[in-house]
């Protein structure tokens, strides 16, 4: 059972991966790059590295997607996607 869940998250990571590479709007760019680095954190657990799960949750999720979305707001991106809508 946990080697089918370990195999469906690594298959996500790749899906991921591939869906940055050819996502062309920046907003859903940082939402699958929250997500990889979710289930990074899951499959760091599964590992049993607690310690690397926090911190990849805390940083790839958190400060670096919060900072991405900063950015996005400081260059106007966020504003100019909606508006091509």
């Amino acid at each position: 059972m946990i080697k089918i869940f370990e195999t469906i998250l690594l298959l996500g990571l790749v899906a991921c991966a591939i869906a940055v590479s050819f996502s062309k709007k920046l907003l859903n760019s940082i939402l699958i790059f929250m997500s990889y680095s979710l289930m990074m954190s899951v499959i760091w657990i599964l590992l049993e590295s607690p310690d690397l799960a926090i911190t990849e949750a805390a940083v790839g999720a958190g400060v670096t997607s919060l900072l991405f979305f900063v950015t996005l707001k400081k260059i106007h991106a966020i504003e100019e996607e909606n508006k091509d809508e």
